[in-house]
């Protein structure tokens, strides 16, 4: 595996939701993480990702970048009773049906059942998400161009 492609899933592992990843194969072993000290460990087992081709090993002397420990927030109140507009599956969300089109909705505004209110890019194809319910956009929770993991909370609505 070389730099570029060593950059390129640090880059994809840092937009996603995953805490660790660990890739193995044969004498090359890779380990990323985004837990603090304070983050709780599960114990689960680790998911092991091979390439599909034999990758030379690759020692570096510089250290890895990490994302800085986020100081805890207290939770808003009012956004706990608040319905999610949840992921439908695994993929990159957009909020604008192009680059060069407006948001398909921002906070506070109004959105109807079975109405847009993003897309999701999974392998080449485009994905509408639609609204469940009738509300307002209260909050958004993911950034646009970010991966979104299945059920993962996109947006909070205040239901009508």
């Amino acid at each position: 595996m070389d730099d570029k492609a060593i950059q390129q899933l640090m880059k994809q592992f840092d937009q996603s939701s995953l805490k660790e990843l660990h890739l193995v194969d044969k004498d090359f072993k890779l380990e990323l993480s985004k837990r603090s000290e304070a983050d709780p460990v599960a114990a689960v087992p680790s998911q092991v990702v091979a390439p599909a081709v034999a990758a030379p090993a690759v020692t570096s002397s510089e250290p890895v970048a990490t994302a800085p420990a986020a100081a805890p927030v207290a939770p808003e109140p009012e956004t706990d009773e608040l319905a999610e507009i949840k992921a439908p599956l695994v993929g990159v969300v957009y909020f604008a049906p192009s680059p060069d089109r407006p948001v398909f909705k921002k906070v506070g505004d109004t959105v109807k059942k079975g109405e847009v209110v993003c897309v999701i890019e999974a392998m080449k194809m485009i994905n509408d998400v639609k609204s469940p319910m009738d509300g307002v956009i209260k909050k958004v929770l993911v950034k646009d161009g970010s991966m979104v993991e299945f059920d993962e909370p996109i947006f909070k609505v205040e239901a009508k």
